[in-house]
């Protein structure tokens, strides 16, 4: 996925499921961040560099790409 707070691994950099975990997050409030996450990216705590670059530098290129991604995950099998 190309998306400046996602490993190449799939797993996901939020601060909700890292250093601010809490019992008191329940499953909702978890997806919400995670759709917010990838609605909003972070660019300021990147887990792939040239995501978060292109996100700070040229949003259209960065939709591009990731539009070019995501139809290449479709064809892929």
């Amino acid at each position: 996925m190309f998306h400046p707070n996602i490993y190449a691994d799939g797993s996901i950099c939020l601060d909700i499921l890292q250093n601010q975990w809490s019992p008191i997050y329940d499953v909702a409030a978890i997806l919400t961040s995670i759709q917010s996450l990838l609605c909003d990216p972070n660019p300021n705590s990147p887990t792939y560099s040239e995501a978060a670059r292109l996100f700070s530098e040229n949003k259209r290129e960065y939709n591009r790409k990731v539009r070019e991604v995501v139809e290449q995950s479709w064809t892929a099998d």
